[in-house]
């Protein structure tokens, strides 16, 4: 088994819906979405520059790691850090989504070889998205 494991730093996103044109009813993707995808995407080739997509099954576990609004008490702010208190959106499933997507054709050919995952959000005094990818080598059948 192959492990990846790379660092998206600044606030994590989650996978916003599609948009549609009023032009020609067509589907995009948002700006803000494909953004981040790149962010997600640079972030991994920085790391593995020489890695070449896989069609091996693969697991994805997301850690996202939000900062505490400054607006809240001194108090709220140490029970958050504490893992007391946890983020609300986005949901866990759209930022699950979002690194899928951001890895076609750059970890995986296509996100339907991913077989599992895990999405986990808290606190902390560094906000980013930290990824870890774990590829499962089939041998020669």
């Amino acid at each position: 088994m192959k492990s990846f494991v790379f660092t998206v730093p600044g606030k994590p996103m989650g996978k916003q819906r599609p948009r549609f044109s009023r032009a020609n009813g067509r589907a995009y993707t948002p700006k803000e979405t494909a953004s981040y995808e790149s962010l997600i995407r640079l972030a991994f080739a920085e790391k593995y520059p020489a890695y070449v997509p896989t069609d091996e099954p693969a697991t994805v576990n997301v850690c996202a790691v939000y900062p505490v609004p400054k607006s809240w008490s001194q108090k709220k702010q140490l029970a958050a850090l504490d893992g007391k208190i946890f983020p609300g959106r986005p949901d866990v499933d759209n930022i699950l989504k979002i690194v899928q997507d951001a890895g076609n054709n750059v970890i995986w050919s296509d996100d339907a070889y991913i077989h599992s995952g895990t999405t986990s959000k808290r606190y902390g005094t560094r906000p980013g998205l930290t990824v870890l990818v774990e590829i499962e080598e089939r041998g020669e059948e």
